[in-house]
């Protein structure tokens, strides 16, 4: 065992050496797992409606209250104590309703909070689902349900269940890309981990503070090899990877590495470009914004473009979780929205301009809303709790049908009332546009086949076009 894990270490420093570092993508807890048998095929099950999937995840989450489920009740309402079954008891006057009004727009009539103008021109691109709903209103918890499927850190998550499932679109790029401004983020890589699949499905996280291209893609060209010499260098390590794999009945996890091998070293062929955002016009930065999120959007639609199945967007500032807001959120709100509303909006009709709107599946939302009824008694810092058992989210293109609102919640926006959609079944939809049986989707791991859905999941047939 010990001379394994030298080995290991050894070919790790020489993929260092002629890769200039990048390649430690994708290899992080590679050492000292069971070996896995994977029980899928590669491949769509059947017709996918979308090829990629870009999701802007509003850490914190964003208020369904202030931004696509109206709700008129809370202000007949107003300062009532909510009733019935409740996670946490209110310290508040009760009800509060949204100070924001709402409108409808486009052809579809789907009515949209003020606070949102940009997201509302192009509503008819969209489908609101009013009817999530996940099992606990705390963020870690909900933070990795959203993104494994599970409350623990223990799963892998969605973005690498999908490219396990479908592979990638370009060998030059990774197939599953992290972009956050910053690297405090609540749970942190557990959300994009690829847990017990092989390591070539984790993410490659990026962080985008710096929009120059030498900084998001650090290290990726040798400045002392040719591109001839590196090829040479990493046939040869190939070699020797293949003969050990060999003697240890083709392991995936040591298959894993040596895919990783290649894909850092053909990156410095492609990423240069891909990531170069400054390629693009002034007309184009100019309609998503300059803002850190603003600049993701834009650099997730060149990944997508550019082939990347599976692209995260992490919207933080200079907190971790900009939409936790407990207190002042009117405020709060407000300043979040006129940031997020803008870049979304642009990053939908810049797809849709590119032809690209069609099979790329776009996400807007957060892990959880926020409580109908107020936080904080003072009225200069009244704020909204976490709310798990109603909240809203928008999709739009990848074959998911336009200018439709989906469930409901109640007149409060306290449970869901029509259509509920639990997390498992969100999962399920997604991996059905994506061309995939959630069913079938599955990895053997510790004697159980295991999948992203778990036990659960159905499809909403409903909202695919």
């Amino acid at each position: 065992m010990s001379l394994h894990f030298s080995t290991e270490i050894n070919r790790r420093e020489m993929l260092r050496r002629c890769t200039a570092g990048f390649g430690s993508l994708g290899l992080a807890g590679m050492f000292g797992r069971e070996q896995s048998k994977a029980v899928s095929s590669f491949g769509p099950h059947f017709a996918p409606k979308a090829k990629r999937v870009i999701f802007l995840f509003m850490n914190g989450g964003p208020s369904h209250i202030d931004t696509f489920d109206p709700k008129p009740a809370l202000k007949k309402y107003e300062n009532t104590q909510p009733t019935g079954k409740i996670y946490k008891k209110p310290n508040s006057t009760g009800f509060m309703p949204s100070p924001f009004e709402f409108k409808r727009h486009g052809q579809s009539g789907i009515a949209v909070s003020e606070s949102l103008p940009y997201i509302s021109q192009i509503i008819d691109e969209c489908c609101v689902i009013r009817s999530m709903h996940t099992d606990v209103p705390n963020h870690e918890p909900a933070l990795l349900q959203m993104h494994t499927g599970n409350v623990q850190p223990i799963r892998p998550s969605i973005g690498s269940w999908i490219q396990y499932g479908l592979g990638s679109l370009n060998e030059n790029l990774p197939g599953y890309v992290v972009l956050r401004p910053t690297n405090k983020i609540v749970v942190g890589p557990a959300l994009w981990s690829n847990s017990f699949l092989p390591a070539q499905h984790q993410a490659a996280s990026v962080t985008t503070a710096d929009m120059k291209v030498e900084k998001l893609v650090a290290n990726v060209r040798n400045v002392n090899l040719t591109n001839h010499d590196q090829r040479k260098q990493l046939d040869l390590i190939n070699r020797l990877n293949k003969l050990h794999l060999a003697k240890r009945d083709n392991d995936l996890e040591l298959n894993a590495q040596i895919k990783a091998m290649e894909t850092a070293y053909r990156m410095q062929f492609e990423a240069m470009d891909t990531f170069d955002v400054e390629q693009e016009s002034k007309t184009t930065r100019k309609k998503y914004g300059n803002t850190p999120f603003a600049n993701s959007c834009l650099l997730a639609r060149r990944l997508v473009e550019s082939g990347v199945r599976y692209v995260g967007v992490y919207y933080v500032n200079n907190s971790n979780q900009p939409w936790d807001t407990h207190t002042k959120h009117n405020e709060g709100h407000t300043k979040l929205c006129q940031d997020s509303d803008r870049a979304t909006a642009a990053l939908i009709s810049d797809l849709k301009e590119r032809g690209l709107l069609e099979d790329t599946l776009v996400i807007w939302g957060g892990e959880f809303g926020r409580t109908p009824y107020a936080q904080q008694k003072k009225k200069k810092d009244v704020g909204r709790d976490h709310h798990n058992t109603a909240f809203s989210m928008l999709l739009a293109g990848g074959g998911v049908k336009g200018g439709l609102a989906y469930g409901t919640s109640d007149e409060f926006g306290m449970q869901t009332q029509e259509s509920p959609l639990h997390v498992h079944d969100f999962h399920a939809t997604i991996l059905h546009l994506m061309g995939i049986n959630h069913e079938k989707l599955t990895f053997r791991w510790s004697g159980r086949d295991f999948r992203l859905t778990d036990v659960h999941g159905k499809v909403a047939h409903d909202i695919i076009a």
